[in-house]
């Protein structure tokens, strides 16, 4: 296996089957995705878990890439999911219940979630109003929103790229907030 293939070329062989194809995917990306969790993780141990679970699921839903973006794209969103995911699972276990969260106004088959949801939500609009206005309207549109990067660059008549740098340097500013 020629390991200098482009994505655009490993991906089918992949898909085929192929681990060595596959094994060379990983080996592109792993220090890109360990080093992406980590900055957001913190601890060695949960990025190592998070860049596993980005991995096992490009893997099964590698088929269902269908090459509208890049590879290196379509990954790192599976690695922001999977960040989110363990972030809120480590979350959930290290909110104290407060009395008046115990009687949630809204009927839920799962209250603690509903809470642990609404608690996150309003701590990230929190530190969102400490961001310029630039950056927290480009983070209220890809990630409250919903809109991918380039939705985002569409609605508010901004280069793409000027959009993932806002987004990156808002991120960078937010994680400041949260590690004080």
């Amino acid at each position: 296996m020629q390991t200098g293939l482009p994505d655009n070329e490993l991906i089918p062989l992949v898909i085929k089957g192929d681990q060595q194809a596959y094994k060379v995917l990983v080996e592109r990306y792993q220090s890109y995705i360990f080093t992406l969790a980590y900055r957001l993780m913190q601890s060695r141990e949960d990025a190592e878990e998070v860049a596993q679970d980005v991995f096992v699921k490009a893997y099964r839903s590698l088929a269902d890439f269908k090459g509208g973006s890049k590879f290196s794209t379509w990954i790192y969103t599976i690695a922001r999911n999977c960040r989110t995911d363990m972030f809120r699972r480590l979350q959930k276990f290290d909110t104290p219940l407060a009395e008046e969260d115990v009687f949630p106004d809204q009927e839920s088959e799962e209250p603690f979630a509903l809470l642990q949801g609404k608690r996150s939500e309003e701590r990230v609009r929190e530190l969102m109003k400490t961001l310029p206005g630039d950056q927290m309207r480009i983070l209220a549109k890809v990630y409250m929103e919903g809109k991918s990067h380039a939705e985002a660059a569409a609605e508010l008549d901004l280069p793409l790229g000027t959009v993932k740098s806002r987004v990156r340097l808002a991120i960078q500013k937010l994680q400041i907030q949260i590690d004080r």
